[in-house]
């Protein structure tokens, strides 16, 4: 045992070490002279936080969720307006539009509620009965089958899609929801002012925002339209529509030119955020020919450069990483595909059509375009999305609300297919329970998140709300990812998720990359680094690297952990124990299969521990019978945005 003596005379050693008079010590000597604290942190103050100016946050949001006005939501059944939605993802109870009390386990920090702009507000007029619904005949017929409800709902509300994706909805309606009349601006006003009114900087975080739903044959072409101003500015325009013309446009290039002239006549700012593309049969990556712009030219290929800095990697309609058939060297590609078509499945999907879906093949088709245009038109960061048409914003497995209100919780929902043709369907229990997007910004503003976004310092999750952490340098070395705060070097010594690599200082680059699981979920089985790249005769190549791994597993000289990290999940009881992986992961990995000469991307994708999907929960708390071909148990993952190598 340390004696009072014992210390003291240790005490008086170290005083005489460092040379320092006793009475110095004694006595309250206030602030430490600037010359000892420069001489231990040179440039700097001994508080690290001080001055600190990078984002020191992960904000998690939503950029595409639907309320009654959008037709499809509120002809479907949902009946929950903007004020439902925005108290709902701040945390507060709400009843669903079937009855069913909800709340999220956590409120989220920001919201784009993005209302598709075609027919805006059309579907409460319809189902309140509206004097210039009930003028016309087809508008009465519908009226009375949603107030019969039941079978003769469904039945009006699938006539009426169907009449307005053939084209055949009757004119007075077109006209009176669609951009210059007094109902659309009407509504348009609301949603904007709405946003603005639950908007709380440093709060919550709501933008001002639509979908522009383009979908020319079936193929899903849509867009996120997000603002970064207020009602003050956005209520200067009313939203494009993909309507047909007078009113609207299918046509991309139209699109990006009212987003020029809304930023020219407001003075304001916006961004385009591409949709999942695995239901575009091929369209959502082009590499010659698009499918409403015309040939791909210099023009198209600045616009999508400058309007598009984010796309939407997962949602409720599948996940768009990446496909076994372009990518049969990784084990995990092939997670929640929809695969077998277009968004109403009128025409089968056939294997070419791939590379124009999946996140990662578009990031490889960025560098051919770059190459021949001298502009990367598919330069886009990584997000996550619901797309539910609910209101309501809950994609965590045993919480999920469905895609529609015809598909919140209930015996039956598993087998109540998305969609149906006699070409085939998507099938109730594929939905996905995703996803959300993590975005690193100094403060929860619409300012600091929508720049954040548009520097794509962005990342997607299927759900979790895990942490991840990705930088890229010429000079990591492992002595920088032992520190517990690993933002402060990845800053100082390189660029993050989204960025480019700063000019070359090194012989290959480096990259730090971190995650710590979501609190109240699993834990990890590994951070792996996907690159990207472009031979020097013009082919893309990619490859998975696994660069932390739980458990003590191997990583062996090809990159690759061949060990699976193992099953906990209880289907019995809709549960997983947390005996296998870790909570947290970290690495930093130098490239070693580096060329200089050819550019390059990278991004971080981690897996958590296998965990029950929400049909699971279905069966266990509903009694739900599952389907035998139903996937039950999957790995949810995050994906961040790309970094990028230029020669």
């Amino acid at each position: 045992m340390r004696t009072d003596t014992m210390w003291l005379r240790g005490f008086g050693v170290l005083v005489a070490a460092l040379a320092l008079p006793v009475v110095a010590l004694a006595q309250d000597a206030g602030h430490p002279p600037a010359e000892v604290l420069s001489g231990l942190y040179p440039g700097r103050t001994y508080s690290p936080y001080a001055g600190r100016s990078f984002p020191s946050h992960v904000y998690w949001g939503d950029t595409h969720l639907h309320t009654a006005n959008s037709p499809d939501a509120s002809l479907f059944g949902n009946t929950l307006g903007l004020e439902d939605a925005y108290r709902a993802l701040r945390g507060e109870e709400v009843m669903s539009a079937t009855g069913l009390p909800f709340k999220l386990s956590r409120p989220l920090d920001w919201v784009v509620i993005a209302d598709h702009a075609e027919l805006i507000g059309f579907g409460p007029d319809v189902r309140r009965g509206a004097p210039n619904i009930l003028a016309v005949p087809k508008g009465k017929e519908w009226y009375e089958g949603m107030q019969q409800g039941g079978q003769a709902g469904a039945e009006a509300a699938i006539d009426l899609v169907l009449n307005f994706t053939r084209g055949t909805l009757p004119p007075e309606f077109v006209r009176d929801y669609s951009a210059g009349s007094r109902v659309y601006a009407t509504v348009w006003d609301d949603i904007a002012e709405t946003a603005d009114r639950f908007n709380e900087p440093g709060k919550f975080t709501a933008f001002i925002g639509f979908e522009w739903s383009s979908i020319p044959d079936g193929k899903n072409l849509h867009r996120v339209v997000v603002f970064r101003d207020g009602a003050e500015r956005a209520t200067q325009v009313e939203p494009i529509s993909a309507m047909p013309p007078p009113f609207g446009s299918t046509n991309p290039r139209d699109l990006w030119n009212w987003m020029q002239a809304y930023e020219d006549k407001s003075g304001g700012q916006v961004f385009a955020l591409a949709h999942n593309g695995n239901l575009s049969n091929g369209w959502m990556f082009p590499l010659d020919q698009t499918l409403t712009a015309g040939a791909i030219d210099d023009a198209y290929i600045q616009q999508r450069a400058k309007w598009e800095p984010l796309y939407e990697v997962t949602q409720i309609k599948g996940d768009g990483e990446a496909h076994p058939f372009l990518s049969p060297d990784d084990e995990f590609a092939d997670y929640e595909n929809w695969d077998k078509g277009n968004l109403n499945m009128t025409e089968l999907k056939e294997p070419e059509m791939y590379g124009g879906e999946y996140a990662r093949e578009g990031l490889k088709r960025g560098l051919l375009l770059e190459r021949r245009f001298g502009t990367n038109p598919y330069k886009f960061g990584l997000a996550g999305a619901t797309d539910a048409h609910t209101s309501l914003a809950a994609v965590e497995e045993d919480n999920f609300f469905g895609k529609s209100a015809s598909a919140e919780p209930s015996a039956e929902r598993v087998r109540h297919p998305f969609v149906e043709t006699e070409l085939g369907a998507y099938e109730g229990y594929q939905l996905v329970s995703s996803g959300y997007q993590g975005v690193w910004a100094t403060e929860n503003t619409r300012n600091a998140i929508w720049d954040a976004m548009v520097r794509r310092e962005t990342y997607a999750t299927t759900g979790p709300r895990m942490v991840v952490r990705f930088f890229g340098g010429w000079e990591f070395d492992e002595d920088d990812i032992r520190s517990r705060a690993p933002a402060f070097i990845g800053y100082e010594k390189g660029v993050p998720m989204g960025g480019d690599l700063r000019p070359r200082t090194g012989d290959a680059p480096t990259f730090m990359v971190y995650a710590l699981r979501d609190p109240i979920g699993a834990n990890l089985d590994r951070i792996q680094i996907i690159k990207g790249w472009m031979g020097s005769s013009g082919e893309t190549h990619e490859r998975v690297y696994d660069v932390a791994v739980s458990d003590g597993r191997r990583i062996g000289s090809d990159g690759r952990c061949r060990t699976p990290v193992g099953n906990s999940v209880d289907l019995e009881a809709a549960s997983w124990t947390n005996t296998i992986g870790d909570s947290e992961l970290a690495a930093v990995w130098t490239d070693p299969d580096f060329d200089p000469s050819q550019p390059a991307f990278y991004y971080a994708r981690v897996l958590e521990i296998p965990t029950p999907r929400w049909v699971v929960y279905d069966r266990v708390r509903l009694g739900a019978e599952i389907p035998d071909e139903a996937e039950l148990i999957g790995q949810e993952r995050a994906y961040t945005s790309p970094i990028w190598y230029t020669p």
